[in-house]
């Protein structure tokens, strides 16, 4: 059961916070000295203008979490912890939909938190929930010598933004869902069925050590804080062709399709490549036709020929590809940088 917290469940909160901390070397509890909040969690909450939840069973506190606001739009979620004993249920998913909830009906645009580099589960959870790795460590300072991740995800609406590598790698699980549902939905982006989410992921891994090799961007699109699409831009690296790049893997998953998300990731896309001084795009669709053929020219792209029989569908049988191109301007100060290393994508627009 999920209730409002209280400050008379403190004793509960401080022992289950003190239980999985000890499932982590060097983690320590120092109550009164580092976090004096807990005796009162629910007032702490309140007084930064959140409030705390807990889940309940059997008369006792399963798990809890907090949600407060920071500025510009941001809701932060803080104290996330849920006992051992009820893990693999789904309490923390019902947890984080609370806090996500309460935040989204008072006008948050974005989600941020922290989390101990140590506690690799919850980093698990909050990629499962399209959270992404969004800036600096931070360093505490405490007993515990904890160093912590920033997570982040936009959390109403449309967003697009690019990945760094460290975001890329974050995202590899809902990127990898996002992949396998184009591919068993039709989609001949260079796999056949079956696609199993292991080789989705796999193939993310490998595009996030792109990213951080400086090869490629990676584009992400959230609906109402979920992944649901993605593109890549991917550098040239012949010494006569550092002006170009491929457009590759536009993807919308098949649920979120029809809301201009594609259209998105196209301009996105696009705008990084042309900030990489990169002014000739070039793509293919296999099979010829349908709704991207029909978003590429509507956004400018020209059509350069088909090759008959050039890939397989998804069901292995022979299909065409056709190539179109697109020439975009260079970001300013391109000619003194010709020939240098691409740039690196720019920050996350929810930082």
């Amino acid at each position: 059961m999920l209730r409002a917290g209280r400050d008379d469940d403190a004793d509960e909160i401080i022992r289950l916070i003190g239980d999985c901390w000890a499932e982590y070397p060097g983690c320590v509890m120092d109550l009164d000295g580092e976090v004096p909040e807990l005796r009162a969690l629910a007032t702490y909450a309140a007084g930064r203008g959140g409030a705390l939840w807990v889940a309940e069973q059997d008369g006792a506190v399963a798990g809890l979490i907090c949600s407060w606001p920071l500025q510009d739009g941001a809701w932060e979620i803080g104290k996330m912890y849920v006992a051992k004993s009820h893990r693999g249920r789904g309490v923390a998913h019902v947890l984080a939909e609370a806090a996500e909830a309460y935040a989204r009906a008072r006008g948050a645009e974005r989600m941020q938190l922290w989390s101990d580099t140590r506690f690799d589960r919850a980093h698990r959870f909050y990629e499962k929930r399209s959270y992404v790795r969004a800036g600096p460590l931070r360093v505490l300072g405490d007993k515990s010598n904890s160093i912590e991740f920033a997570y982040a995800k936009p959390l109403v609406g449309i967003a697009v933004g690019p990945l760094d590598a460290a975001a890329a790698a974050s995202a590899e699980r809902p990127l990898a869902q996002t992949l396998v549902a184009c591919v068993e939905a039709g989609a001949s982006v260079s796999f056949l069925l079956p696609l199993s989410l292991d080789k989705a992921r796999a193939f993310w891994r490998d595009a996030a050590r792109g990213v951080a090799r400086g090869e490629r961007l990676l584009f992400a699109a959230w609906l109402d804080g979920v992944i649901v699409g993605t593109a890549q831009i991917a550098f040239a690296v012949q010494e006569n062709q550092r002006h170009r790049a491929d457009l590759q893997k536009l993807l919308v998953h098949p649920d979120a399709r029809r809301r201009g998300i594609a259209r998105r990731l196209l301009a996105a896309a696009e705008a990084g490549a042309a900030a990489a001084d990169r002014t000739l795009l070039v793509l293919d669709i296999s099979p010829p036709g349908g709704a991207a053929e029909g978003l590429y020219r509507s956004a400018g792209w020209q059509e350069a020929g088909v090759i008959p029989g050039y890939a397989l569908n998804p069901d292995g049988t022979p299909c065409d590809t056709r190539y179109f191109y697109k020439r975009v301007r260079a970001a300013a100060g391109a000619d003194a940088n010709a020939g240098e290393e691409p740039r690196p994508a720019p920050a996350l627009p929810f930082r």
